[in-house]
């Protein structure tokens, strides 16, 4: 089921974190989630994937057919950043949230330490009119 924010929007959302914003793709199905960013040669800078799960649990993420290489940043049901790693493309290792987590992010290597991205601190959605009357990524049955 997708949420209503990716239906309302063909699935890309603007959020922000600190200071800095993301043009983030949205993944709240199994199979956007499982395809995520496989198969892509680039990603630029200032933009990612937000993987959405309809409940809070620990996640793992590996790079499988993904050639790019990428930070994650997983994050609870409150938005707020529990952990992040960086992967390397075409790896098998997985990478796990430290706690409960209903949200990853997926952006370039290196993003979150360069624009000084710390535990603890949240995401929000920038500028849409539904950020602050809805939670726009609850799963929403079309």
């Amino acid at each position: 089921m997708r949420s209503f924010i990716s239906w309302l929007l063909a699935a890309n959302l603007t959020l922000q974190i600190g200071d800095q914003l993301v043009d983030a793709e949205i993944a709240d199905t199994n199979e956007t989630r499982q395809t995520g960013l496989m198969n892509r040669d680039h990603l630029e800078e200032g933009t990612g994937m937000l993987f959405v799960f309809e409940k809070p649990q620990i996640l793992s993420f590996w790079m499988k057919d993904t050639k790019i290489p990428l930070s994650i940043a997983f994050f609870d049901a409150e938005k707020k950043l529990l952990n992040t790693a960086d992967m390397d493309p075409y790896s098998n290792s997985l990478c796990h949230s430290l706690a409960l987590a209903k949200y990853a992010l997926e952006v370039p290597r290196g993003w979150f330490a360069r624009h000084e991205i710390r535990r603890g601190m949240k995401f929000s959605f920038h500028d849409h009119p539904l950020s602050g009357k809805m939670n726009v990524l609850e799963p929403f049955d079309e």
